[in-house]
């Protein structure tokens, strides 16, 4: 008997979005239908790809090219994709991504302003058509995310927070802008989350979605 191949459900959003509390909402619902989740992260997930991480969220003194930047992305993601997700997904797990390639094009495309066809041919190159079934966005205006990143980042003793997080409020309207379009153009694939809300209301509507789509799993 063949293993019906899992499904592969990604959350993104910008800084402060809310998506670590989703995480656990979207994880919550998923085992309370007696579906294997593995959960997991870009970039990182394997332990190459954290490594990656640390390379690419780290402030030092030596500036990070853009296409630096973007090529350690897609190094990272390359490991994880195939160490880690399609395995899980071969097997028939369920996998649940803190962010995908869709960042890739909302930060490094829309963000730091780089070719979107060249994004679109390194995803090419490294997914082989891999992409994920269902993608929820967290969308909220910026200067609500980013005050609440900023609020974290404080509780958590985090200063300033990372190499991304100390970015201008208009590169993250660019990232906004670019996640918005995309989920336009893949009104199939994405479900628009209003992060802005309270969090009782974030949170039903992240269950509902997730609630919606795995009954559509099993009509």
């Amino acid at each position: 008997m063949s293993i019906a191949r899992g499904k592969f459900i990604t959350l993104e959003g910008g800084e402060g979005a809310g998506k670590s509390t989703q995480m656990a909402a979207i994880h919550s619902e998923l085992q309370t239908a007696g579906i294997e989740v593995v959960l997991t992260r870009e970039p990182g997930g394997t332990a190459r790809a954290e490594l990656l991480r640390k390379i690419l969220l780290t402030r030092d003194e030596e500036a990070m090219p853009e296409s630096c930047e973007l090529l350690l992305m897609f190094a990272a993601r390359a490991t994880h994709l195939h160490n880690l997700i399609l395995p899980s997904l071969q097997r028939g797990a369920w996998v649940l991504c803190d962010r995908f390639t869709d960042a890739s094009y909302a930060y490094q495309g829309y963000g730091r302003g780089l070719s979107l066809a060249r994004i679109a041919y390194l995803e090419k190159w490294v997914q082989q058509g891999t992409q994920p079934d269902l993608t929820l966005l967290l969308d909220a205006p910026v200067e609500v995310a980013l005050q609440r990143a900023r609020a974290r980042n404080q509780l958590q003793g985090l200063g300033e927070g990372d190499r991304f997080e100390v970015e201008q409020t208009a590169f993250f309207e660019r990232v906004r802008r670019g996640y918005l379009e995309r989920a336009q153009a893949e009104p199939d694939r994405f479900r628009v989350i209003d992060a802005s809300k309270d969090l009782t209301s974030v949170t039903q509507a992240t269950r509902l979605a997730i609630k919606e789509f795995i009954e559509r799993q099993v009509t």
